[in-house]
């Protein structure tokens, strides 16, 4: 029996007469067919797919993912993706970013929930004090926007959030430890300029909106034309687009290292092109998250108005009452946001990663920067830092 053509590639020496490619005595040839003969059927080989182990391979098309990315597949010698840290080095699928979302948070539960705790405590420790002011010698109007009260200091606790669970995010993509301390470290050189970015960014939405809304509010309470105010909802879109043109800045800024206006722009040029895959993941995965964190607030909301107390500094018919549904509240608030703060952290960090991936082939330098074999180092021997195609001081 001979050897199932196909392994021997075209070009390579024949066999020695009278011999298989195995070794073996080759089976005697049958005699030429005369000239006036029909052509015999086609043979086993290279272009004729044969049961067994000559079986055809997935083709381009449907079934089989194209690009210089591959999935696996069946076959001798396809390797898997490698898999240093958090996510496989290649591009994600939106179930995988998700999932990634929560296994970064199991992986690292001390520094991020250490994080997020201490953050959501400071801001729920100022949010109940102003709630028990409003009780004293609040209104009610004051009670219903009193979680506005807290809103500057809750954009600081996102952009301390923000900077150091992207330098977390960064370091577990390569299967590195990252612990508060590390996090801290490696953020602080970049905070102010965070900070910055943050705030140039609302500036751009809130102005933006503004120009539009409040012109045309004023001329609807004017014009007695309440029309107009549904005018003004024309503006929303505009500034979700710039929102999600602008949502991969601040990942660009800590781990290239990127000025606030650099930052920006980087994050510009990344988007381009899959702003509707950013803009459906990040919604798909805030409802996720606000349904998770209602499952906390809710029955906290629930609780307080039993106990005779309202929610968010609501007057309340007693002092006992008032106390008990303000710290009812703020219990579960902070749970909530202990949860939800680092989900959406690490969902820009990956978001901003796997675009880079997709656009700059950022995978080799993650596999070459977390020391995989086969991937090299760079000229001066040491490790690039995520983000960066050169060591840090070049």
């Amino acid at each position: 029996m001979t050897e199932t053509p196909g392994w021997t590639s075209p070009g390579s020496p024949e066999p020695a007469p009278g011999t298989s490619e195995s070794g073996h005595p080759a089976p005697v040839a049958a005699p030429p067919a005369p000239q006036d003969a029909p052509p015999p059927p086609p043979q086993a080989g290279w272009s004729t797919p044969q049961p067994g182990w000559g079986a055809p391979q997935p083709q381009p098309g449907w079934g089989a993912p194209q690009g210089p990315y591959p999935g696996p597949q069946a076959g001798w010698g396809v390797p898997l993706s490698p898999k240093p840290g958090i996510i496989p080095l290649r591009p994600l699928g939106v179930g995988e970013i998700i999932d990634a979302c929560f296994g970064t948070v199991r992986r690292y539960w001390r520094t991020a929930f250490g994080l997020s705790l201490g953050l959501a405590a400071v801001v729920q420790l100022v949010q109940a004090l102003v709630d028990w002011w409003i009780h004293v010698d609040g209104t009610q109007t004051e009670a219903m926007f009193s979680r506005y009260f807290t809103m500057p200091l809750q954009l600081l606790a996102g952009i301390v959030a923000s900077g150091l669970l992207t330098v977390v995010v960064g370091r577990g993509v390569l299967g590195q430890d990252a612990t508060l301390k590390d996090a801290w470290e490696g953020a602080r050189p970049r905070m102010w300029r965070l900070a910055g970015l943050t705030l140039l960014n609302v500036l751009i939405l809130v102005g933006g909106l503004g120009v539009v809304v409040v012109p045309l509010s004023v001329l609807a309470v004017v014009l007695h034309a309440p029309a107009l105010i549904l005018l003004a909802l024309l503006a929303l879109p505009p500034a979700i687009w710039v929102w999600v043109r602008l949502s991969l800045s601040a990942p660009a800024l800590m781990l290239e290292h990127q000025g606030v206006v650099a930052a920006m722009k980087r994050s510009w040029r990344l988007v381009r092109g899959s702003w509707w895959r950013i803009f459906g993941i990040t919604v798909l995965f805030q409802i996720c998250v606000g349904m998770l964190s209602a499952v906390l607030v809710i029955p906290g909301t629930v609780a307080s108005l039993m106990v005779g107390g309202g929610p968010g500094g609501i007057p309340a018919e007693s002092d006992s009452g008032a106390i008990a549904g303000i710290v009812i509240s703020a219990v579960c608030y902070t749970l909530a946001s202990t949860l939800t703060i680092p989900l959406s952290a690490t969902l820009t960090v990956l978001l901003y990663i796997d675009q880079r991936i997709r656009r700059e082939a950022l995978d080799l330098e993650l596999a070459r920067a977390a020391g995989l074999p086969g991937y090299g180092w760079n000229a001066q021997g040491a490790a690039p830092v995520p983000g960066q195609s050169t060591p840090p001081g070049v």
